[in-house]
C-alpha cells in the first residue's frame, strides 16, 4: 500500500498528539471515509428482500428435502435414486 507522504505525516502527527497508533488512527480515518459514503460494510444493517408472503404455509417442512422438491415440482429430485 502507497500512503502519499504529505498524508502520512499527518497521520503520524493525530497519533502522537493523541498518543494512539498509526494505524488506530489510519482505521478510524478510513471507517469515517466510507461511513459518509454509505458503505459501513459488514457492520452496517443488513435488509433481505422479501416477497411479502406471510412465511412459510401450514405443512410445510425445511427438513423435509424430499417433500421440498415434490412441492416446488422438483421431478428430477424425487426420481433420484436412494
Amino acid at each position: 500500500m502507497n500512503i502519499d507522504d504529505e498524508l502520512l505525516a499527518e497521520a503520524k502527527i493525530v497519533a502522537a498528539r493523541g498518543r494512539r497508533s498509526l494505524g488506530t488512527v489510519i482505521d478510524d480515518a478510513l471507517r469515517a471515509m466510507l461511513s459518509a459514503r454509505g458503505e459501513t460494510g459488514a457492520r452496517g444493517r443488513v435488509v433481505l428482500p422479501t416477497d411479502g408472503g406471510s412465511g412459510l404455509q401450514p405443512g410445510v417442512d425445511l427438513e423435509d428435502k424430499d417433500a421440498l422438491a415434490e412441492l416446488l415440482g422438483d421431478n428430477a429430485r424425487s426420481r433420484a435414486p436412494r
